[in-house]
């Protein structure tokens, strides 16, 4: 069937509808990936998360199909700085600013406060995912030329949307993320068994050490209570203000989050004398478990390392889960078992001035990571040789 040419701009998820958009983000390929569901973006917007007034102005596009049924979907939001973006283009504003020009608005496609990879480009199955893509960056450009807008960012997609956007003229992008993959282990001894002796004891001395002071639970679906996300709530304004100066994410969020999407979530609790002190908070793929935030009220050895990388990787064992991916940045992930791996994002850039000199710097940056990526798991990997 063939697609009306024009997007809808809404200003609200809402307003597309669970159902549309659902229909394009459902698409098998894109296997089960939450922060791109209604659901979730919906949350950030229903929560007071990511609207206009926080910096982050809704404004997601669709195409219709001839019938007037939605055949394709992009999250797309107005942004009045680079908060919660975790793609750094915070050297590229200075600069464009210092010569004279204005770098905010811009636009941003992504899951807001989500380094997360996943689909950009959403397409409901049975549509030509070629013809959609070409219609959303059309409108998405588009976009920005109507608000005066510095630039357009795609932050995050998966790698096949980010070779498109390159062959559409956008300059790419690449960074690194640290992510566990799952060579098949029934148990997690046998994931210990692939690494070096020297790791292995030092991962069981670690979660030894962190199990011997406090009483670990994981939580999913019902067993999530209001009381729960209450501690949690403030592990994370905790960890929040002292990384960030302002959380993104307020309490509210988080009830939503256990209201609408509590099979989608593992909350992984510590308590101590009967106290919760420490918790890790990850979203279920059907493929993968992703790590988000974590925070603490009081320090335990190694209990970060036990909660967000060695609980995450048991669970995602026992689920079958093919990876688990611990978000931004920490090389320290390597050591634990999460090797470095790419991410990609996608960038067009309205003022030639300011568009030369940033695409000079990203294929000098794509190289550097490249380096980077095969020098860190070839001198630091903990797996055994051969």
């Amino acid at each position: 069937m063939k697609l009306k040419p024009a997007v809808q701009i809404s200003r609200r998820i809402a307003d597309v509808g669970r159902q549309a958009w659902d229909a394009c983000a459902g698409h098998p390929d894109h296997r089960g990936n939450p922060f791109v569901s209604f659901d979730f973006l919906d949350i950030a917007e229903a929560a007071g998360c990511a609207v206009e007034r926080t910096g982050w102005g809704p404004q997601h596009l669709s195409v219709e199909d001839e019938a007037g049924q939605v055949a394709a979907v992009m999250p797309l939001y107005l942004k009045s700085h680079s908060q919660g973006e975790y793609v750094f283009d915070h050297a590229w504003a200075d600069a464009y600013e210092r010569a004279g020009g204005r770098y905010y608005p811009k636009l941003i496609s992504a899951s807001p406060f989500s380094p997360v990879t996943g689909p950009r480009l959403l397409v409901r199955p049975g549509v030509d995912p070629d013809e959609a893509r070409r219609i959303l960056l059309g409108g998405a450009l588009a976009v920005c030329e109507r608000y005066d807008a510095s630039s357009l960012h795609v932050n995050f997609p998966v790698e096949d949307e980010w070779a498109w956007m390159g062959e559409q003229g956008l300059s790419l992008r690449q960074g690194q993320q640290y992510h566990w993959v799952n060579q098949g282990y029934a148990t997690f001894e046998d994931f210990l068994a692939a690494l070096s002796s020297g790791r292995r004891k030092t991962i069981r001395r670690e979660r030894r050490d962190a199990q011997a002071e406090v009483e670990i639970f994981a939580f999913t679906g019902a067993e999530i209570t209001e009381d729960h996300w209450d501690a949690f709530f403030a592990f994370y304004m905790d960890t929040g203000s002292r990384k960030w100066g302002r959380p993104y994410l307020n309490r509210l969020f988080f009830s939503l989050l256990g209201e609408r999407m509590a099979d989608r979530v593992l909350l992984v609790m510590a308590q101590r004398h009967g106290r919760w002190i420490a918790g890790a908070l990850n979203l279920i793929g059907d493929d993968c478990l992703y790590g988000r935030n974590w925070g603490c009220v009081e320090d335990v050895p190694f209990l970060h390392f036990e909660l967000c990388y060695y609980q995450a990787i048991e669970w995602a064992i026992g689920r079958g889960l093919a990876r688990v991916e611990a978000g931004a940045q920490g090389q320290h992930k390597i050591a634990r078992g999460y090797l470095p791996a790419p991410v990609y994002s996608a960038h067009f850039i309205a003022d030639p001035r300011l568009r030369a000199p940033v695409e000079d710097f990203l294929q000098r940056e794509r190289e550097a990571v490249n380096g980077e990526m095969e020098w860190l798991a070839e001198e630091y990997s903990p797996f055994r040789q051969g």
